[in-house]
């Protein structure tokens, strides 16, 4: 499938790979780890979703309540990009890409595939770079895996999201009435 999407022409980057440990902005140690076997995280991000703040919601996702956030988990599981960022045990951050088709043995090829961005951050923890160090550790994860093309949405009068994705490299594509897509090559 050939791609849809206006894209930058100069890839943005580099970006760091995970594993690493930092130290957010409010003196916090976050660990930031890529998430290959997405079952082995699977039970601490649902429980991260469920403590989740239905008002923060965007798109209607995260779901609400744990079967259904368990359910919209376990049906994209298979096919995403996954990274966690944890404080101590407790996942408080999740950054996926999810590929952009309806034939999944493209997703084993790479066959010219763009890869929606989804990002989250438990209210607790914002505003301290967790965000921004997840969503670099995405992108550095991305380029590992022969990922080059990312795009997402979010809501135009979301300017704290807005302003984090256009640091680090993506460019708006376009608009429609609530939302403003933007895209970054890697």
């Amino acid at each position: 499938m050939a791609g849809t999407r206006p894209y930058p022409e100069e890839p943005a980057g580099p970006f760091p790979a995970p594993p690493t440990t930092l130290e957010d902005g409010a003196d916090r140690q976050i660990e930031i780890l890529a998430s290959d076997d997405f079952e082995d995280t699977l039970d601490d991000v649902v429980e991260m979703y469920d403590q989740f703040d239905p008002t923060d919601r965007a798109q209607g996702i995260p779901p609400t309540g744990e079967e259904r956030i368990r359910n919209w988990l376990e049906t994209i599981a298979d096919e995403t990009v996954n990274v966690v960022a944890r404080h101590g045990e407790d996942v408080i951050g999740h950054a996926m890409l999810v590929p952009d088709t309806d034939d999944p043995a493209s997703i084993e090829d790479n066959a010219d595939i763009e890869w929606e961005l989804a990002i989250f951050v438990l209210q607790a923890y914002q505003r301290a770079g967790i965000g921004t160090m997840l969503l670099e550790h995405l992108l550095g994860h991305a380029n590992t895996v022969s990922i080059d093309r990312v795009w997402l949405t979010v809501e135009r009068w979301n300017n704290p999201a807005i302003a984090l994705y256009e640091r680090v490299g993506f460019e708006s594509t376009g608009t429609e009435s609530f939302e403003q897509e933007m895209a970054i090559r890697l």
